[in-house]
């Protein structure tokens, strides 16, 4: 018997406000695939995250149904221990005075830091030491977020998101604010995840982001799914162009594309 998918979307649809950000949208990705999400801003990309991470529901219709890992109803701090989630909303969440170790222990109870009601136990800390050391940021462990560049937090949001041990890492927007030389270091860390065999849904509007393991690509526009298939078939200069309404040539090497 096959195992429970990551996400089975059939025909949902996702308000913000009074924004239709989903527009009927059906979408099933399975446990330990690798998949990107790319559009334009705007497209739904970020809003089918929070969907995914229960931030977001549809809107109840007779034919819509959302099933994450085969379930659903789920209690979302449960749901999120399966996760491993990457977002710079998460960074952006740090309203007080936290270290990194914090922040990478937080993984454990999907939060933003530790708080006077979080039982932290000596194996959690051992699990964030070896994650901050998996993410080569172990020496900012006491540190500040404020006093780290843009890469090395990025850094330390992947190994909050890896602390618990997820089946699958979804990342919305991964290289937002890095330097090229982060966006290098990145990308290879993605590549070593992706090998070690964890699934990675990866939101973005830069192409270049796509690592080589990624095999399908997922396109939205308008809040709809706008093509679905293997990255090759569906990275077409014409079909891009019109999906980022500018005349764009593509170009492919060692498995890396990239748009001018």
């Amino acid at each position: 018997m096959n195992d429970p998918a990551l996400i089975e979307f059939d025909h949902i649809s996702v308000y913000r406000g009074r924004t239709l950000a989903l527009d009927d949208v059906s979408l099933r990705i399975g446990v330990g695939e690798h998949v990107a999400i790319l559009g334009p801003n705007g497209c739904g990309k970020s809003t089918l995250i929070k969907a995914i991470t229960r931030e977001c529901y549809p809107v109840y219709e007779d034919r819509s149904s959302v099933r994450i890992f085969g379930s659903d109803q789920w209690n979302v701090v449960e749901l999120r221990q399966l996760l491993g989630i990457v977002s710079s909303d998460l960074m952006a969440s740090c309203t007080r005075a936290v270290t990194g170790r914090d922040i990478v222990l937080s993984g454990f109870f999907s939060s933003i830091g530790i708080w006077p009601h979080h039982e932290v136990t000596p194996e959690m800390f051992q699990h964030a030491d070896n994650a901050m050391t998996m993410m080569e940021v172990a020496h900012l462990a006491d540190r500040d977020p404020e006093e780290m560049s843009s890469g090395e937090a990025r850094r330390m949001l992947m190994a909050r998101a890896l602390v618990h041990n997820p089946r699958a890492l979804v990342l919305d927007e991964p290289s937002t604010a890095l330097d090229l030389f982060a966006q290098h270091e990145l990308r290879q860390i993605l590549r070593k995840l992706a090998q070690s065999g964890i699934g990675i849904v990866m939101v973005t509007h830069h192409l270049s982001d796509l690592i080589p393991e990624i095999e399908r690509v997922v396109l939205m526009d308008r809040g709809r799914v706008v093509a679905d298939g293997l990255k090759r078939d569906v990275l077409v200069a014409s079909r891009l162009s019109e999906l980022f309404r500018h005349p764009l040539e593509l170009s492919e090497r060692d498995g890396y594309y990239n748009l001018w």
